[in-house]
């Protein structure tokens, strides 16, 4: 027991700390800045930070959500994005266990969790962090059938989209989404990634009506649909064919 409890304690660190990296991935890469160079600094002063105000979670609490050389306000959001990255690597912890694809998986679900936030704050989707979610989806004991499902479901998406372009006559549809539905058919195969899609489009119902005039990102809900059918894959599976057979 108490070494169970310790590897899910050292999964949800190197989640967190995988969480830390994306923080640096949502502030740069909308700017067009590298994720590498310069190293992490303070957003007000531009002091850079000591190694020590990086440890994930701890050194914002510890600092009391305040930069230490300039007292400027940390936002909440970078211990959140740091807990909830380490929370999803968990949670995949328990729906896998520690098999050797599973860095590849958590690490596609950690560029999607990036996408989201990214989406949310500026409503749009880098091409680079999105081809990495696809990219590290395709490394799977099965590649073939991953990257079928994932060149099925993307070119299904893209056809659709071509075709909703011409009823409409503008475009309905962005290269993004069918990326990011590349990335769904390789995690979650067929039938899942229907049921993931019907699903994302229920989660976004109500804030689209909400929303109506502004709108709202959809890639948010496609990743969160998909990360919700990926661990509960069998229940969506047996779901989907009582409707269809009652």
């Amino acid at each position: 027991m108490t070494g169970t409890f310790a590897v899910i304690l050292l999964v949800f660190i190197f989640g967190a700390m995988i969480g830390s990296f994306l923080n640096v991935v949502i502030y740069r890469i909308p700017k067009g800045e590298s994720i590498v160079f310069p190293a992490s600094r303070c957003q007000s002063c531009k002091t850079p930070l000591k190694w020590y105000h990086n440890i994930p979670i701890f050194s914002w609490i510890f600092l009391k959500g305040k930069c230490a050389f300039c007292d400027a306000s940390i936002a909440i959001q970078y211990p959140m994005v740091e807990f909830m990255t380490g929370l999803i690597f968990t949670v995949l912890y328990f729906k896998l266990g520690i098999v050797w694809y599973f860095p590849f998986v958590a690490f596609s679900f950690a560029a999607l969790f990036a996408l989201v936030m990214i989406d949310f704050k500026y409503m749009a989707v880098p091409d680079s962090v999105n081809i990495a979610a696809l990219l590290f989806a395709l490394i799977q004991p099965d590649f073939i059938h991953a990257a079928m499902y994932a060149a099925i479901a993307a070119g299904g998406l893209y056809l659709i989209g071509l075709l909703s372009s011409v009823i409409a006559r503008r475009e309905a549809m962005g290269g993004a989404d069918v990326i990011v539905a590349g990335t769904m058919g390789a995690l979650l195969g067929f039938p899942n990634f229907f049921v993931a899609l019907f699903l994302s489009a229920l989660l976004a119902m109500i804030p689209s009506l909400v929303n109506r005039e502004k709108g709202v990102p959809f890639v948010p809900f496609l990743a969160l649909a998909t990360l919700i059918v990926y661990l509960y894959s069998t229940q969506a599976t047996q779901l989907l064919e009582k409707l269809i057979y009652g």
